[in-house]
């Protein structure tokens, strides 16, 4: 059930982040677009934060009964707000060392396991991997919004 695609983006999407962040000086990085707007560093404390929240998620889908889950709203999470103060490289450096884990944790799973489901408030029910793809595609989302602040 995991696509070459899908299993080559969970192990370099990532890796984008601090190539597009690797001559951004600390001002830019800190800087919001307009009130109320993530900036730079805000985007990848936001990507950090969710990671353990995909883990679990994963987890409690492995368990079985499709579990249903609330969207994700990082503002009101005590582990984003803890992420928004550390330094980028903790910052990147805690991104590869929880991506490390879920790669090993999705890539190990049975055709079986793959197939188990969850539900999201949004995109209704899908199983991991359809959920290992809305990471991919959630992240994607965010490496263009660095993107385009780095450059903007």
């Amino acid at each position: 059930m995991l696509y070459s695609a899908l299993v080559c983006r969970l192990k370099t999407q990532h890796l984008a982040v601090a190539e597009l962040v690797k001559n951004i000086d600390d001002q830019r990085l800190n800087q919001h677009p307009e009130p109320g707007k993530w900036s730079i560093k805000d985007n990848i404390a936001h990507l950090v934060s969710y990671q353990p929240v995909f883990i679990s998620r994963v987890h409690q889908m492995l368990k079985g009964d499709t579990p249903a889950f609330n969207a994700y709203r990082a503002d009101n999470e005590p582990d984003f707000n803890e992420a928004q103060a550390w330094p980028p490289t903790d910052l990147l450096n805690k991104l590869n060392g929880n991506r490390r884990q879920i790669l090993e944790l999705i890539t190990n799973l049975s055709d079986g396991e793959l197939s188990l489901k969850g539900t999201h408030p949004k995109y209704s029910t899908m199983t991991i991997t359809e959920w290992t793809e809305f990471f991919l595609l959630h992240e994607a989302h965010h490496l263009f919004t660095i993107f385009r602040l780095a450059k903007g």
